[in-house]
């Protein structure tokens, strides 16, 4: 082989390929960054703007290290912009003089289980239905069969058995009939489909690759596992690297629900021998004392392993779970093996049984972290469902970083990016300061000629009563002026629902809210009709791209600071003290204030406004470091200088 040409002439020739084929100094000086990160082994931190084709700059040395790199994004759209877009075109342009291969990797249970399918049969009768539905669900068996056997049909024909190339989507209890999480597969070598098992294939795959693209969950939960899930690297990419602290937290954290608990007895009942159906039935009913003393305690933080009720419940439910281990394992002794029959007809009973210790040993390893948390682990209760009708018990690190300093970074190489890279990244995920480097690149568009920031000061605290009637008259104001054209991200979702509804009744425009349909069809119902506007909550501040005169106005209803009352985030005000809102909560603020905004300019050619309908924004003392997260736009505070920016807008739009 050639040696690889230098990262400058190989990104030229890549980008040379793309159809804008424009030049950006950011994403020049990004490249140079991260080859000098992967040489030096020195970890980088980059913020970079928006528009700085920040995949490129990073896939291109990446490539051209000859190391193994895994590449880590939080969102599914940026994952198969690397997969299906970037890794394409750099192959392409690269060509024969630096071959490599990539491949994408999910979680397991995003994989159809051979194993499972083979033991719900090819006919997927009635009574094998009802024999994997879940106790105290109601459940209904037409439909039920029907995707289950669609599902069978397709595993008969696809090779990746990925769940997202079906053209339909499953409910979650046909697709968890036919698939397994990574709590509950026992691995190739011993599982009777091992040889055929789809997600083994794509581990396969992984573990051949040069670039391997995976999700910042699965990422976490290698992590976690201390790397027993993903193939050696030398080199992580973090992309999207704001999300690394949440999505690290809950990956190292332990979550327990009575759900959990009688689902893994009803599963294993019909596997043990003697009275073991007796002591199935003694963890269902762990599960009820469990749910029963954690309702009260929703919202609220917990002694996991004290001496009260909880911590007895807790107890209770680790001692059934010893117990029904044990009866699996005397059914096992006992010569129930691969051949043995099925009493409910669902196949081999071996594997069944092996999945089901594995499963049981996951929780009952959790229930033992619960009752030992030490003082650098917060708990509490969360309502996992509608009305708080499934309680969870939750526990997690009120700080990640010595966890990653312990069993990350001195392995492999990382590169952190984002458009919004959060105050204190660094010292929160525990970088060694030593080994570490931060740069910025700037973005490639003319923010001060094409965006107008909009602090609506004249509007009264959001939190006195009259403050939500003077938000909607003017988000209606601003919305009349754009021409419809308005993505307006709240807080809350009551907030969004009632100016949805104020709005809806004053504005001839189309009102989308988050809720009237999946995300997906909702960004497209969005962006197919230029004067729609669409109302929604947290999970689309970030992560949302609707290029072109589709949106001019991202309207923002108060600034984001997390809940006062959040359990971790209250432990983690508690160890900073006196200055906990400077270290705790302005900076998320500011993070999840810069994404939201960053939805506006997506493109070079994108114009519109940034509308923030919070006084605090002109007038707190803290309203520095919330603007120095923004992108240079112009400011103004002045209701009819935005009012006539938009209305030329729209006039130059074409309405």
């Amino acid at each position: 082989m050639p040696p690889a040409p230098d990262v400058a002439t190989a990104l030229a020739t890549v980008t040379a390929a793309l159809r804008d084929g424009e030049d950006r100094p950011g994403q020049r000086a990004m490249a140079d960054a991260v080859a000098h990160a992967i040489d030096s082994g020195r970890h980088l931190v980059v913020g970079a703007g928006t528009g700085t084709g920040k995949s490129l700059a990073y896939l291109v040395p990446a490539v051209l290290s000859g190391r193994t790199v895994v590449v880590a994004t939080a969102t599914k759209a940026l994952q198969d912009q690397l997969a299906t877009k970037d890794l394409p075109l750099v192959a392409g342009a690269l060509g024969a003089a630096h071959p490599f291969r990539f491949a994408v990797l999910k979680g397991r249970s995003n994989y159809l289980c051979r194993q499972r399918a083979t033991e719900m049969g090819g006919a997927a009768d009635e009574p094998t239905l009802a024999g994997v539905a879940l106790a105290g669900d109601t459940v209904d068996l037409g439909r039920f069969g029907t995707q289950v056997r669609r599902l069978m049909a397709w595993a008969a024909t696809t090779d990746s058995g990925d769940r997202a190339e079906l053209e339909f989507e499953p409910h979650p209890r046909a697709w968890g009939a036919l698939s397994v999480s990574a709590r509950e597969c026992p691995g190739a070598f011993r599982c009777p489909s091992g040889t055929v098992c789809f997600a083994e294939k794509a581990r396969q795959r992984a573990a051949e690759a040069d670039v391997v693209v995976v999700n910042t969950h699965l990422y976490a939960t290698h992590v976690a596992s201390d790397g027993a899930v993903l193939p050696d690297h030398a080199v992580v990419v973090l992309d999207e690297a704001h999300a690394v602290e949440d999505v690290m937290t809950e990956a190292l954290g332990v979550e327990v629900t009575g759900g959990r608990l009688r689902a893994l007895a009803q599963g294993a009942r019909a596997l043990v021998a003697g009275d073991g159906a007796t002591v199935a039935d003694g963890v269902a009913q762990a599960a009820d004392r469990l749910e029963a003393e954690l309702g009260p305690l929703v919202g609220r933080r917990v002694l996991a392993g004290g001496d009260g009720a909880l911590g007895e419940a807790l107890a209770l439910a680790r001692g059934r779970v010893e117990a029904l281990v044990a009866a699996l394992r005397r059914a096992e002794a006992a010569g129930a093996g691969d051949g043995e029959q099925d009493p409910g007809g669902a196949g081999d009973v071996g594997a069944r049984r092996g999945r089901a210790l594995l499963a049981l040993g996951h929780l009952l390893e959790e229930l033992r972290e619960l009752a030992a948390l030490d003082d650098d682990h917060v708990a509490w209760v969360e309502s996992g469902g509608p009305g708080g009708r499934t309680p969870a018990l939750r526990a997690a690190p009120i700080e990640v970083g010595p966890v990653l300093a312990q069993r990350l970074w001195p392995g492999v190489t990382a590169v952190l990016t984002s458009a919004t890279i959060p105050p204190r990244l660094e010292e929160r995920l525990g970088l060694p300061a030593e080994r570490t480097d931060r740069v910025a690149v700037g973005s490639p568009f003319p923010f001060e000629e094409c965006a107008l920031l909009y602090c609506a000061a004249h509007l009264p605290d959001p939190r006195r009563p009259e403050a939500r009637l003077a938000l909607h008259a003017e988000l209606a104001s601003l919305v009349r002026a754009a021409g419809g054209r308005t993505l307006a991200l709240f807080t809350s979702w009551r907030g969004m629902q009632e100016a949805a509804t104020a709005l809806r009744a004053e504005l001839a425009f189309p009102i989308l809210a988050q809720g009237d349909m999946p995300k997906a069809r909702l960004l497209e119902a969005f962006s197919s009709e230029h004067a729609a506007c669409l109302f929604a909550t947290m999970s689309f501040w970030q992560g949302v791209d609707v290029p072109g005169p589709t949106l001019s106005l991202v309207a923002l209803d108060r600034l984001p600071f997390p809940r006062p009352d959040d359990p971790l985030l209250q432990a983690r005000r508690e160890r900073a003290g006196e200055g906990a809102f400077r270290v705790v909560d302005l900076p998320r603020a500011a993070t999840l204030l810069a994404q939201g905004a960053g939805r506006l300019i997506r493109t070079s050619t994108d114009r519109g406004v940034v509308a923030v309908l919070d006084s605090r924004l002109a007038t707190a003392g803290y309203r520095r470091d919330l603007l120095a997260g923004l992108p240079p736009m112009r400011r103004t505070v002045d209701h009819d200088e935005v009012v006539a920016f938009l209305e030329a807008l729209a006039r130059h739009q074409g309405d």
